[in-house]
């Protein structure tokens, strides 16, 4: 956090913006600005006094570019923090680039392409499983989806629809707010499967680096579903074992 100053001794040419500047050039209100700033997406202005901050250029384009990863990509908040806070010491500039190199080459079997960025309007499939608004917030908090406004209207990605609906049926089989069931409790699966997903990559992209990303590309094509079916189906062998191991 930079140190506080006062107007006067403030380099002007370096941190030349106020807050409705920031306003201004991204076209965001200033609670939106705030919230960037709190969640640690976007750095601390320089301070000089307790409600006054100047900012720079790379504060505006640090706020343009999360604003494009969430309303382009729907990538969520955590998952935009994660990406910003670099982790660039993870993978060589060698093996950054083949994964940006297979990416397309998974667009198929990942579901993206040319509908990756169709949006469906939220109050329609709240009403439809159920869902309450607040519980769609508490899905948006734990990085399960993100939401942007467009028209008017609230929206999420069409590809993520899926996570209301499912949350829709885990209330109708029985997961009842009476009992305690809140979608606070998913986190748990959120914060497995994005440490596997961790792991996963940790472990494929040294072994496979040195191969082409057409064949990298069709090695993870080809093994993807079957770890899937793995998990799915080791998960309940766990399960099973478990009430076997009661006798």
């Amino acid at each position: 956090m930079a140190a506080a100053m006062t107007s006067e001794t403030i380099d002007r040419e370096r941190y030349p913006y106020r807050m409705r500047d920031l306003c201004e050039l991204t076209g965001l209100d200033r609670q939106t600005v705030h919230f960037y700033i709190q969640q640690g997406l976007v750095p601390e202005g320089c301070k000089t006094g307790r409600n006054m901050a100047y900012y720079g250029p790379e504060h505006v384009e640090r706020i343009r570019l999360v604003r494009q990863l969430q309303h382009e990509r729907f990538l969520p908040l955590k998952a935009i923090r994660a990406m910003l806070e670099g982790r660039d010491d993870t993978f060589t500039p060698e093996q950054r680039a083949l994964l940006a190199d297979v990416r397309p080459r998974l667009a198929a079997v990942l579901g993206q392409g040319e509908d990756e960025r169709e949006t469906v309007a939220v109050a329609e499939l709240l009403v439809a499983h159920g869902v309450s608004r607040k519980e769609l917030a508490a899905m948006e908090s734990l990085g399960l989806l993100t939401t942007v406004q467009a028209g008017g209207e609230l929206r999420i990605a069409a590809q993520d629809a899926w996570m209301i609906e499912l949350w829709g049926s885990l209330r109708a089989a029985g997961l009842s707010r009476e009992l305690g069931f809140e979608v606070e409790d998913l986190g748990i699966y959120e914060e497995a499967i994005s440490g596997l997903l961790e792991q996963e990559v940790g472990l494929l992209t040294p072994r496979l680096a040195h191969l082409p990303a057409d064949e990298v590309a069709a090695i993870v094509q080809r093994a993807l579903p079957l770890i899937t079916t793995f998990i799915t189906r080791y998960h309940l062998t766990k399960v099973r074992n478990f009430f076997s191991s009661l006798g």
